[in-house]
């Protein structure tokens, strides 16, 4: 997709700095902005983010014939943009929250001071790796920590190369509709799947598993015909014919530049309000005398929304909700700014 215009900020002070330009972060720009706060977006890469990419999204609300992933982020860009968001090409680097705000460093050198912060990188989908792979993204291959819509594979053959919890659930859910279902495992049944779910794998007579494996190639032109699997010991490979690759190797999320800064979980995500009990107690030296918010990170002011948030439920709509309740619990901090700033001044 086209970027709206990105620019640098003169002053750079602003109310609202938006880390990340995906769903979640342009929901939050949209909101933010229409309030008539002066709102910033910083994001390195593509405005849309991975949801950009997206052929075809079927169950975002109010698009019952779906939308592309394109065409929905560019609508959500523009938006902001005609509520004068402003939009910088640039990484963010560090932040150091301070009595005036939040300073945020830059990967070009500047520094900004935002009133509060909203931090929606995402988490990166891992890859395969493959070129055939990835050249039929979109065309049979889907990579993901789900399966959104395993009812679109109705009555075809489909292989799932997992990595976490996600493997075995979507398997089975996939078989509900699939003609037959292939999972590849890199080791066996019993460290990769759960007891139940090997139970109710072996129950499912659609499922068959290919364990000690991997996917070395895939083959077809317009679209996904077939993958490759070799087993790691013997060498042999097997084509195995099929209209849907799915690949569940889960993420790694966009907060390593908030190491030491923003309390995580053991896996990067950021942790946000009632989750922040996981630290058995408040936030290391939260200064409020509330409990934090429900997308308020470990530092007031800053808050976390979409798939970068531990516990995020990694669905497009979701994140755009997130977005805009990340406005609201903002515009409730900055109210007590002001109250706290008044009783000081009386």
């Amino acid at each position: 997709m086209t970027d709206p215009a990105i620019v640098g900020v003169e002053d750079r002070g602003v109310d609202v700095a938006v880390i990340g330009a995906g769903p979640a972060g342009l929901a939050a720009t949209v909101n933010a902005a229409s309030e008539g706060l002066i709102t910033v977006v910083i994001e390195a890469a593509a405005v849309g983010g991975q949801a950009g990419n997206a052929a075809m999204i079927r169950n975002y609300p109010g698009f019952p014939d779906g939308v592309s992933g394109d065409e929905l982020t560019r609508r959500l860009s523009n938006q902001a943009a005609s509520f004068n968001a402003r939009f910088i090409r640039d990484r963010a680097v560090g932040l150091t929250a301070r009595a005036s705000g939040v300073l945020l460093r830059l990967a070009d050198g500047g520094e900004m001071t935002s009133r509060l912060v909203v931090v929606a990188t995402g988490a990166a989908i891992r890859r395969i790796g493959i070129q055939n792979v990835d050249r039929l993204a979109g065309k049979g291959v889907a990579y993901g920590s789900t399966v959104a819509q395993p009812d679109a594979m109705t009555g075809e053959d489909v292989v799932v190369v997992g990595a976490d919890a996600s493997t075995g659930p979507a398997a089975v859910a996939l078989a509900r509709y699939a003609r037959n279902v292939t999972i590849v495992l890199r080791g066996a049944v019993d460290v990769s799947l759960s007891p139940d779910l090997v139970k109710q794998i072996e129950r499912t007579k659609n499922i068959r598993v290919r364990v000690n494996s991997q996917v070395i190639d895939a083959y077809g032109e317009s679209r996904l015909e077939g993958v490759i699997v070799r087993h790691r010991v013997s060498g042999t490979t097997e084509a195995v014919g099929a209209h849907g690759l799915f690949v569940l190797m889960g993420a790694e999320p966009g907060s390593a530049w908030l190491k030491g800064t923003v309390e995580r979980d053991q896996d990067g995500y950021l942790l946000t309000g009632p989750d922040l009990e996981l630290l058995q107690g408040r936030p290391r030296a939260w200064p409020l005398d509330r409990a934090p918010l429900w997308l308020e990170t470990s530092v007031p002011g800053v808050f976390a929304a979409g798939d970068v948030r531990h516990g995020a439920a990694r669905q497009l709509s979701v994140a755009v909700l997130e977005g805009a309740s990340a406005i609201m619990l903002a515009q409730r901090y900055l109210r007590e700014q002001a109250a706290i700033a008044v009783s000081a001044a009386g």
